[in-house]
């Protein structure tokens, strides 16, 4: 195969690869109702990938979990996370994270 050939397949692969796992399951259950024990449970993917994501920058610092008081994050996550919850505003959760990790380190000089 030419350079080119290789290049195009790889591109069609990574179409069929990306594109095709997001557009069957609309295909398939576009005229179908989802049972409420589903539709349940997908209300809980987007709240447990974020933790996912997030978790790892919040306890780790320098390859190994750090739950101290030398850790900002961790503890900046606390009141953030409260914020979120009671007031359901990503704006106010985020300015209240910032405003957490701003005051520490202008006070306390951590971080």
């Amino acid at each position: 195969m030419t350079d080119q050939t290789t290049v195009f397949l790889t591109i069609v692969g990574m179409l069929a690869v990306t594109y095709l796992p997001r557009v069957l399951p609309l295909w398939l259950f576009s005229s179908r109702s989802l049972p409420p024990l589903v539709i349940a449970w997908l209300r809980y993917v987007p709240v447990a990938v974020l933790a996912a994501m997030v978790l790892p920058s919040l306890v780790l610092a320098e390859d190994r979990i750090t739950l101290g008081g030398d850790n900002l994050f961790f503890w900046a996550a606390f009141p953030t996370f409260i914020v979120a919850w009671r007031t359901k505003s990503l704006f106010a959760a985020v300015l209240v994270g910032m405003g957490v990790v701003a005051g520490a380190r202008a006070v306390i000089g951590i971080g």
